[in-house]
């Protein structure tokens, strides 16, 4: 079968794959609680580990194949030592009464966009019935 007559008949599915009007609409209303609920989630497990973690990239050498040539003409020409990053989580001290009111101060914020993403949600809902 064809690339193109393939692609054709994968479209519908990548169509339905992003969602409704209603869905996007709701997803783009709850958005900005997202990273909000992430920072929660750090911040409670900074407090329950009691040490925080921070991401850190660390460079490896690996061996890689090699190719020589351009185009059609590329061919295999052995290994070459190529850099590949790597993140690792490094721990680190953290205040937990100073993580406890970044908490707190969190939640309150979360609940603060939770009643802004509410009433637009009602709205998308409205506009978008299902």
């Amino acid at each position: 079968m064809p690339v193109f007559t393939r692609a054709l008949l994968a479209l519908p599915v990548v169509l339905a794959a992003c969602g409704t009007p209603q869905e996007r609409c709701i997803s783009g209303a709850t958005a900005p609680l997202r990273p909000v609920d992430r920072l929660i989630a750090e911040t409670q497990g900074n407090i329950s580990r009691g040490y925080g973690l921070q991401a850190t990239t660390i460079y490896r050498d690996v061996w890689v194949p090699c190719y020589a040539g351009y185009g059609p003409y590329r061919a295999p020409g052995g290994m070459c030592i190529d850099e590949q990053a790597q993140i690792i989580e490094r721990p680190v001290a953290v205040d937990i009464a100073e993580e406890k009111v970044k908490l707190a101060q969190l939640q309150a914020k979360r609940k603060e966009l939770a009643a802004q993403a509410s009433s637009q949600v009602a709205a998308c809902k409205a506009t978008y019935p299902e």
